[in-house]
């Protein structure tokens, strides 16, 4: 149910160690593409597990039965972070239906949170192919979340989850109250969560690395 890129060594080992060094961090254009690159081999990986049909195809020189997708999937992105990781799995993908979703962690002045949840841009999804893409999958509150809204689109046949990293306990939590016919295909994980809710080592905002810090009102 989880596919963790980093068990072997590949250039994916590469671009993470560069997404988590906080002095090329400051480099947003380098940042956004390292994820875009994620999501491109994730797309290729995940390709291999799709339902696929033979069509005949002319060539110059004859007819050849080729093997392409059943069916297009639907790319959904949680905004703002998920846009790169969306945008990798796009540039494979690229006939694909895709859904965008507003979701983001409300806090408190306690130091807690919940998750808020305010747009949903989003074909249907009955006996579809999903693919959501979330960078971090830290305690897993909102991908559990958004899937459920999903869900009121139409019953996915599959789902799968598209993430840098991933932490231990949001994993956990997300195929306990999501089912464990959903796939999570990680970059990485780290075990340690901090009592905020922030994966440790981790990379930090993924968002505000990305595009910038955003307001705290």
């Amino acid at each position: 149910m989880v596919v963790n890129l980093s068990h072997k060594h590949s250039l994916v080992s590469n671009w993470l160690s560069e997404l988590r060094d906080t002095e090329i961090q400051t480099d947003r254009f380098r940042f956004r593409r390292n994820i875009e690159r994620l999501g491109e081999v994730m797309a290729y990986e995940l390709s291999k597990e799709l339902p696929h049909a033979t069509v005949d195809v002319q060539t110059p020189l004859g007819i050849h039965g080729s093997k392409v997708l059943a069916q297009q999937p639907v790319l959904a992105a949680i905004l703002r972070a998920g846009l790169p990781l969306h945008q990798g799995m796009l540039n494979y993908f690229d006939k694909a239906d895709n859904a965008f979703i507003g979701a983001y962690r409300k806090h408190d002045r306690e130091g807690g949170f919940e998750i808020s949840l305010d747009y949903i841009s989003c074909p249907t999804l009955e006996n579809r192919i999903l693919i959501l893409c979330d960078p971090m999958l830290a305690t897993g509150a909102s991908l559990v979340k958004t899937i459920a809204a999903l869900r009121e689109e139409g019953t996915p046949a599959q789902i799968h989850i598209a993430c840098v990293i991933a932490c231990t306990v949001g994993i956990e939590y997300v195929l306990r109250e999501v089912g464990t016919n959903v796939k999570i295909w990680c970059g990485d994980i780290d075990d340690e969560l901090t009592a905020k809710g922030y994966i440790v080592p981790g990379l930090g905002d993924a968002g505000d690395l990305a595009y910038g810090a955003k307001s705290q009102d």
